[in-house]
């Protein structure tokens, strides 16, 4: 038989719920600012791919902020390699507020419960799954897969993607793209379809310091000078800014492909009225059509009765491929006198081509499994270790493929309270990426 084509063992569809229940039991909660722990993750990780007889490298650069790499050579020695990565953080989950304790793993009712479940501790364990169904079967991917399980990746991506790319890009060589969270899921529309998006693209990340100053002095007394007023009426104007709609060629194709699913025409002089004409599937493309800019953090003053000299704050802006230039000559004219912004963090948006043979890879595996499932390119409002990967010429899709049945809340639980994966989501999920892995 050939190794490329032999199939998924039964094995695999266990191990993949207990790998995701022994994943969220190790508590890698990042609160950011360096505090975060992901070491204990990456060990069992290590374990897990070392007794398929592969060496996993382990890196930290810093104590406890630990990454772990390794690659499974493919059966086509002169096909470009594919990155897999996951990262192995989590954000902070408050007990009090759960069903059950976050980092329990606890299997009920079908459903896999914890911390990570869905943000992305299901995609490490559908990866280490298939790679572990692969040393059992003798199955071998037609690609060398370079494996990356991250840390950080919930804050700047520091200690990890960003630290493997700088100091470690040789782990990596011969990767032409790779693929992580954030697309190939179940996205009920209420009238029957089951569409799956799949990543191709990323808005820029553009977290802003907005810092206005003025004259300190009484409260009593008049101050036109006031450095809290200044930034007050610059954080309305940044708020209330309307951007206008700019097109990456994965949002393109994305409202194209919507319109041909429901029959609706597309104007791409009137994005916002054909958004406007569409049901809840308008979540997948609505916040990638434009630039956005949100305030998010205060800080200023220290006693009521006296005016600060300075006040503070923090935005977060998200740029469209192609908006940089427009969201920069923006913010200089949105903040005006007396106020001054500058990037506090700062990535790049990715865009990815939709027409290719790995995008349509995906698609076919996934089709495969669900043959009336209708799969749609989107760009990702927010960012992912593909940013960092990026700077290392890799293309990022993202592509963590699960099947969730009607009325699964999936988009509201990441970050959210009683974060959950039902278990038939997991299995599904793992042999669409086998599936894959092998054939793209």
């Amino acid at each position: 038989m050939d190794p490329n084509q032999t199939p998924l063992d039964d094995k695999a569809l266990d191990e993949v719920v207990r790998l995701t229940s022994d994943l969220i039991r190790r508590d890698t909660t990042n609160r950011g600012g360096g505090e975060g722990d992901e070491r204990e993750a990456a060990e069992y990780v290590a374990a897990e791919l070392a007794e398929t007889g592969l060496e996993p490298a382990i890196l930290e650069k810093a104590p406890r902020r630990t990454n772990v790499v390794a690659r499974v050579e493919g059966t086509d020695p002169s096909a470009p390699a594919l990155l897999v990565h996951g990262h192995l953080d989590v954000v902070p989950a408050a007990a009090e507020d759960w069903a059950v304790d976050p980092f329990s793993g606890e299997v009920r009712d079908g459903v896999v419960w914890g911390r990570g479940a869905v943000d992305m501790k299901n995609m490490v364990a559908m990866t280490l799954a298939a790679v572990r169904s692969w040393h059992r079967t003798g199955a071998r991917p037609r690609r060398d897969i370079v494996l990356a399980f991250t840390s950080d990746e919930e804050d700047s991506a520091r200690y990890g993607s960003e630290f493997l790319a700088e100091e470690h890009s040789e782990l990596f060589a011969g990767c032409e793209a790779g693929v992580s969270e954030a697309g190939g899921y179940t996205f009920h529309d209420g009238r029957g379809n089951r569409l799956y998006p799949i990543g191709a693209g990323e808005r820029g990340t553009a977290w802003l310091d907005v810092v206005a100053k003025g004259t300190a002095g009484h409260g009593s007394k008049v101050h036109p000078d006031n450095a809290v007023a200044h930034l007050s009426r610059a954080l309305a104007r940044i708020s209330d800014h309307r951007w206008p709609v700019q097109l990456s060629p994965t949002v393109r194709a994305a409202l194209r492909s919507l319109a041909e699913i429901y029959g609706t025409p597309f104007d791409e002089d009137d994005v916002d009225g054909f958004i406007a004409r569409l049901g809840c599937e308008r979540y997948l493309v609505e916040a990638t059509v434009r630039n956005s800019s949100a305030p998010t953090v205060l800080d200023a003053g220290y006693k009521v009765n006296v005016i600060p000299g300075q006040a503070r704050a923090m935005v977060d802006g998200r740029v469209v491929p192609g908006g940089t230039e427009l969201f920069e000559a923006t913010l200089d004219g949105l903040t005006g006198p007396n106020v001054d912004w500058s990037y506090h963090h700062r990535e790049v948006p990715l865009t990815a081509p939709v027409d290719g043979p790995l995008f349509g890879a995906m698609r076919d595996s996934l089709l495969r499994f669900d043959p009336e499932g209708r799969v749609v390119p989107v760009c990702l409002s927010g960012g992912t270790d593909a940013k960092q990967f990026s700077r290392l010429g890799i293309t990022g899709y993202g592509f963590s493929p699960l099947r969730f049945p009607e009325g699964f809340a999936f988009e509201k639980l990441f970050h959210g309270v009683d974060e959950r994966v039902p278990v038939e989501a997991l299995r599904f999920g793992v042999r669409v990426l086998d599936d894959f892995l092998r054939s793209a």
